[in-house]
């Protein structure tokens, strides 16, 4: 097989969430076990660190990333979903997996595993680990699937834990209140492991507590200290930070979900300062958060692909990630605000869409997932919220149609979705 087949046969022929939703889904470490054993226990060959959460997970992983390898070490780094290539998801200081790796794994490792059926994520999973091994990587930050108590990455044993934020999503599998969404996040947490927790709700800090008492972890909540002080946006995108410890940090994430992810990584850097993984030094830190997107190609955070028109997408997917979105379209300036937008099926597109700006022109689309809610409803679920626009089949259709209409005034944003911003990149640059 070539590349394409490869990647052909992971989406098609695997079990895969992203696309497929619950039937793509498997709980239970079994064939992780199994894949692990196989190849010899990857995963003990580096250090690593763990983190969870419902949003930010993908932000603070590649930041913590960007954080070592400024320490000068060889990082791996596995997120999830990719927005463009598949090869995304496994990075060695911001370099992607290579084609022929991909390809040799498959194709070496189908007698094994294909009477497993493994999902997509199980495979990829021991993929990245395999990889990194073989990268001789001195440390890889792992970011959990889905939930974390049975997600495939949880059998690592980090030197640290973090547990981002807790909000309602993938309810399905994880339970429909905050403590039992709680509960499965907090099952990366492990014996004596320190572990950050970003966010916290009364429902949720005793259950962390909890999980941590039980292992004997020590436990550190990023928001009891109040490490950010202020923080603006540069005119020149940037995120300007004034901290308690370490100074004025300039953020290449401007996102204003990035304040609470911002002291989340800080609250992980005194305890890898701590514990002698990362040096006290804040000029290195300074140049993290400075170039995390350069470091480790993150995209799809804020993104500004575009000047004139302003021309920004962001991942942000649930109503959680829109409590941020929605302040900070609401502060941008402009002679008009064009919105390409479109969700998929197992998010709650009616609170969403009662948080978007009403002043806005919409182009209402769908992504080519078959998770995707059809443009035509996504139109029906926001037209009676006071939302204008019109419906287009594809992501390119509807973004060509606003940036027909826009000047170099206005303002176009793309987003509601990964899998939305997943195929403006692929496909409009």
């Amino acid at each position: 097989m070539n590349y394409k087949d490869t990647i052909d046969y992971l989406f098609n022929q695997l079990p895969m969430f992203e696309r497929q939703g619950a039937v793509g889904y498997k709980s239970g470490l079994d064939n992780t076990i199994a894949l692990d054993a196989h190849y010899g226990h990857p995963h003990k060959s580096f250090k690593t660190i763990h983190v969870a959460g419902t949003n930010g997970k993908g932000s603070s992983s590649h930041t913590l990333a960007a954080l070592l390898q400024a320490n000068g070490y060889k990082v791996g780094l596995y997120t999830s979903p990719h927005l463009v290539d598949f090869r995304e998801r496994i990075r060695v200081n911001g370099k992607c997996i290579s084609e022929q790796y991909v390809v040799d794994f498959v194709e070496n490792g189908r007698q094994f595993f294909e009477p497993l059926h493994p999902s997509f994520f199980e495979l990829t999973t021991a993929m990245a680990f395999n990889y990194f091994k073989d990268q001789k990587v001195d440390i890889a930050v792992i970011e959990v699937g889905l939930g974390g108590r049975l997600d495939c990455t949880n059998i690592i044993t980090p030197i640290l834990s973090i547990i981002t934020n807790i909000s309602f999503d993938h309810t399905q599998f994880l339970g429909n209140t905050l403590s039992s969404i709680a509960t499965e996040k907090a099952g990366i947490i492990k014996r004596g492991v320190e572990v950050v927790v970003g966010e916290y709700t009364d429902e949720t800090r005793h259950v962390f507590e909890s999980v941590a008492k039980e292992n004997n972890a020590s436990i550190y909540f990023a928001e009891e200290e109040k490490e950010i002080i202020s923080c603006k946006i540069d005119d020149d995108g940037m995120m300007n930070y004034e901290t308690l410890n370490f100074g004025n940090i300039r953020g290449c994430l401007s996102g204003y979900c990035q304040i609470k992810n911002t002291a989340t990584i800080i609250s992980a850097y005194k305890r890898l300062i701590k514990n002698g993984i990362v040096k006290d030094d804040n000029n290195l830190l300074r140049k993290a958060f400075e170039k995390t997107a350069e470091m480790t190609g993150l995209k799809g955070r804020w993104q500004i692909v575009s000047k004139q028109p302003l021309t920004i997408c962001d991942t942000g997917h649930n109503v959680a990630a829109w409590e941020y979105l929605s302040r900070q379209l609401e502060a941008v300036k402009c002679d008009r605000m064009f919105i390409v937008f479109g969700m998929v099926n197992d998010k709650d597109i009616t609170s969403v869409a009662k948080m978007l700006p009403k002043q806005a022109v919409y182009f209402f689309t769908q992504a080519d997932s078959h998770r995707a809610i059809k443009a035509e409803k996504v139109k029906q679920a926001c037209i009676p919220l006071g939302l204008e626009g019109n419906a287009y089949h594809s992501v390119k259709q509807a973004y060509m149609a606003a940036k027909k209409m826009a000047n170099d005034n206005d303002f176009i944003f793309v987003g509601g979705s990964s899998y939305v911003v997943s195929d403006f990149l692929a496909n409009c640059f």
